[in-house]
Formats: structure tokens, C-alpha cells, sequence
């Protein structure tokens, strides 16, 4: 269970721990345009490429005959691709420098007005050496993952600041503690940490990740929660699982439903009432969560068991879903659309507008014809933004740069 003991109060996230500091300017005073703050932008440091490469099981880095750049096979459903690649197209996606530059990263940043990323590891993180029987084998990797994000952190002062891994196992979550403890003294770049929808294991609503929550609370670390599973294969149906149909089911719907349950999940396991400071930011504009929030709430409030717990004393959900939604949960803008913009700001509260922030979900999604240099993913995510709320419009700033920086405390050194 969490420990009683309270360490010394600190800046809350949102409050500049320096009050002295310049505030980064929202406005490209050359241009006139809204600087871009892009708070969902992966990247893959050395070590963990390195890592990667050693495997045999996914996730993995394989090359393939007739094709220059390793591919990165990260999904179940291309396992069986593995053993029989097809010569036109192997499985899993290129690993090109978009994954691992760091100057191909501050490239992309100039080419698309954005001026400060906070970046974060891609899935699927550390939960694959979760199987390993020692705890803290995971400690030395996690460590030095988020050393190298540092590293890139301070060669572009300003511009860059990142979410750190834990090592999360199983067996022992006290191998997390320390790592989380030395964070904000540590790491001066790190605003908050990403995890995967499967916790230790048993997803979110584990008991046992009371004392990972409870320090990030203290501490005032946000989540940025990320989806890896998505769906069992079988739902897709054997066309998509010998690959006819390429990732567009997975991640267009195993990706926001895999969201969706876990943070469900968190809801009615009384999580966040145990941990009501805890934020948690939800990648995707928060899966399908905006559009079935209603729905969870309706069949909570007529669900028989819940009533006959609830009636007996034996626990009850204190504050509805969408208090949650307007208090504890933020969303990134990645929807490509203004329907799916409009449906995160509203399930989001009345001033549901400061709770969303921009994201791009870089380098994935890259432009596929030879000489396509502007990245769609990022404009269809741009024009969201300004056709929901107008371009150049207080709201659209506030989305696209303004509420990141106030929310996760980015400012020049």
C-alpha cells in the first residue's frame, strides 16, 4: 500500500518554479504565427535501438533482403510475417533516421513552425524485459535512456524537454520508486513520464501501482498514457492478420479502444479518487473516451452490482466521470480532424479548450511519396486546430502552444 510519508511540498507543474524566468513566446515574432508546442514526439536513443537489434522475440530490429533501411516490428500480428516475409513488403515499418536523429527531429520542428517538442520514448518502452526475474535489471536501461533524452535536451536550450521512462516490473514496483524520486532533481528537461496501458502487468487499475501513483502525484509528474496492444488479432479477422489490410485497424481502432479500457478501468477501480492531483495526459485525443463517456456513466449508474456495492457500504466512485475528464485527465490534439477536436474540448468541461494540447505522433506516419517533404499527420492536426477554433484565435494559440507550456511548466533556462 503507499507509503504515509510526504516529502517537501513543491512547484505545482503548472506554477514556473521560477518565477523570474522569461515565459517562451507563443508568437514567432517574424512570422506572426503561433509557435508550436508538440507534446506527442517519439524518439529512440541509442541504447534502446541497441536493444532492440539484440532480440529475437518482438519487439525487434530486423533487416530484410532488398531493402536498405531495418525495419522496426513492434504489433503481434506481424509475427507470423517474420518467418515468411514478403520481398515487396516485410513486416513491420522503416527505421529511418526520423526514428533516431536528433538533428532529423529539430529538422522536422523548423520545417513544420513548431518550437518546442517534449519528447518521449515510443512503445513498447521497458515492459518487454518485465519477464526478466530480476527487478532492477530494468533500472540500469530505464536510467539510461532518460540520461541520453537529457543530453539532447541541453544541446537545443529551450527548445526540447521530454517525458522519462520507468522501469516498471511486475515482481517489484520499489524498483520505480528511486528512478522517480530523482527525477525533477535529476533531470531538469523532464516534465512527467509515458507508460503503457499494461501497468506492472495488470493494467491500471493494479493495486499494486498505488505507490508509482502516489509518488508521481507528490511529485507532480503527469502520465502521459499510450496505447501498445490495441485488440487481439481475431477481432480484425484473418484478412487483416495476414497483413491485407497493413496497420490501418490496429492502430486506427485497436490503438484508441485499448486507451479507452484502461483508463475506464483506472476510473471505476476508484483510482483517481485515491490520487485526486494525479494528471494524466491520454495520447489520441483520448481514444474513444469523448464519444463514450456518456455511455460509461449511464451503465455505472444502472449497473445492479455497483448499486447493491454501493447500498452495502462496500465502496462507491465518488466523483462522476466527468469530473474526472474536467479535472485530472488532459488530451492531445493527435485526432486529424475538426469533428474529433470539437468531441475532446467538450467531453473535456467548459473550459475544455486549456485542456487540450497539440501533438503530431512523430516520426510515425511519415509522407510516403518521394519529394513530399511537409508531414500530413502534422498539418491535418494543424488545420483541426484552425478550423474548430479559428485560425489565429485565442483558442487556437492556446491548443497549439499556450496551455503545454502552462501545464507541463516550459520556459527558457
Amino acid at each position: 500500500m503507499p507509503s504515509s510519508k510526504k516529502k517537501p511540498q513543491q512547484p505545482a507543474q503548472g506554477e514556473p518554479s521560477n518565477p523570474t524566468a522569461p515565459a517562451v513566446e507563443t508568437t514567432d515574432p517574424q512570422t506572426n504565427k503561433p509557435n508550436i508546442v508538440d507534446i506527442h514526439t517519439h524518439m529512440y536513443p541509442v541504447s534502446y535501438i541497441k536493444l532492440l537489434e539484440s532480440r529475437n522475440t518482438i519487439p525487434l530490429i530486423r533487416s530484410f533482403p532488398g531493402h536498405p533501411e531495418p525495419r522496426l516490428v513492434l504489433l503481434p500480428s506481424e509475427v507470423p510475417l517474420l518467418s515468411n516475409p514478403s520481398p515487396s513488403h516485410p513486416p513491420g515499418r522503416p527505421l529511418t533516421e526520423a526514428y533516431t536523429s536528433l538533428d532529423a527531429k529539430i529538422a522536422f520542428m523548423d520545417k513544420h513552425n513548431i518550437s518546442i517538442s517534449v519528447l518521449s520514448l515510443a512503445n513498447p518502452w521497458l515492459e518487454f524485459l518485465s519477464t526478466s526475474p530480476d527487478p532492477s535489471s530494468l533500472l540500469e536501461p530505464a536510467l539510461r535512456i532518460n540520461v541520453e533524452f537529457e543530453v539532447m535536451c541541453n544541446q537545443h536550450p529551450g527548445r526540447l524537454y521530454f517525458f522519462g521512462v520507468l522501469p516498471l516490473h511486475p515482481e517489484n514496483t520499489l524498483c520505480a520508486l528511486p528512478l522517480v524520486l530523482s527525477m525533477k532533481m535529476k533531470f531538469k528537461h523532464c516534465r512527467g513520464v509515458i507508460i503503457g496501458t499494461n501497468g506492472l502487468g495488470k493494467g491500471l487499475d493494479d493495486p499494486d501501482m498505488e505507490d508509482v501513483f502516489e509518488m508521481l502525484e507528490e511529485d507532480d509528474l503527469p502520465i502521459f498514457l499510450h496505447p501498445h496492444y490495441g485488440l487481439p488479432n481475431q477481432v480484425f479477422g484473418e484478412r487483416a492478420e495476414k497483413g491485407e489490410y497493413g496497420h490501418v485497424l490496429s492502430l486506427a481502432l485497436g490503438f484508441p479502444m485499448e486507451t479507452t479500457v484502461a483508463v475506464s478501468r483506472m476510473y471505476l477501480s476508484g483510482m483517481f479518487d485515491k490520487f485526486p492531483k494525479l494528471k494524466v495526459i491520454l495520447a489520441h485525443g483520448g481514444g474513444t473516451l469523448p464519444f463514450l463517456a456518456a455511455r460509461i456513466e449511464s451503465c455505472i449508474r444502472h449497473d445492479g452490482y455497483l448499486h447493491k456495492k454501493e447500498k452495502e457500504g462496500r465502496g462507491k466512485i465518488k466523483r462522476s466521470i466527468w469530473e474526472v475528464l474536467n479535472s485530472q485527465v488532459y488530451l492531445d490534439a493527435v485526432v486529424y480532424g475538426e469533428v474529433g477536436l470539437k468531441a475532446a474540448i467538450q467531453a473535456s468541461g467548459e473550459r475544455g479548450v486549456e485542456r487540450l494540447m497539440f501533438g503530431t505522433d512523430h516520426p510515425f506516419f511519415p509522407p510516403l511519396e518521394e519529394g513530399e517533404e511537409e508531414w500530413g499527420s502534422v498539418v491535418m492536426n494543424t488545420e483541426a486546430v484552425n478550423k474548430g477554433l479559428g485560425e489565429g484565435s485565442k483558442e487556437a494559440r492556446m491548443v497549439l502552444g499556450e496551455n503545454a507550456i502552462k501545464i507541463l511548466n516550459l520556459e527558457k533556462p
